[in-house]
């Protein structure tokens, strides 16, 4: 994730890959995307994973987030969420991927570029972790 001047256009290279997020406000214009886009000299901070909260959401739903999220900071896991129109995305620190993982009751399909993710009652796409006992991915 970047942060640019808030009167900075969106650069190209904010746009590639298969997970991009450009949000301008009057402060800052801040970019997620994929690891190693922004040129040198971009302030920026790495070692970003992503987890997909398996959706589509239905906008009446409430608690979602703060259903990944306490449990994660309960774990000193620190996160930066991102929403769409259909779901949300959580990401943690590299290093604290293999915890996000065990901590999370809402966990995810798979989602671009991630590790750690999962399908409904499957194991994970990249270590094959299963989900916790007794419950199954994607279910509070």
């Amino acid at each position: 994730m970047c942060r640019l001047e808030p009167g900075e256009g969106v650069p190209a290279w904010a746009l590639g890959g298969e997970f991009n997020s450009v949000t301008r406000t009057a402060g800052e214009l801040s970019v997620v995307c994929a690891e190693g886009a922004a040129p040198a000299g971009t302030k920026c901070e790495t070692g970003w994973r992503i987890f997909q909260v398996e959706g589509p959401l239905d906008f009446a739903l409430t608690g979602i987030l703060v259903a990944v999220a306490k449990p994660l900071a309960d774990a000193d896991v620190s996160i930066f969420a991102v929403s769409t129109y259909d779901t949300d995305y959580v990401m943690v620190k590299e290093e604290n991927v293999e915890k996000a993982a065990r901590e999370t009751p809402i966990v995810t399909s798979r989602s671009p570029g991630a590790r750690h993710t999962r399908s409904p009652a499957t194991a994970c796409h990249c270590c094959g972790s299963g989900p916790p006992p007794g419950r199954r991915w994607g279910s509070p």
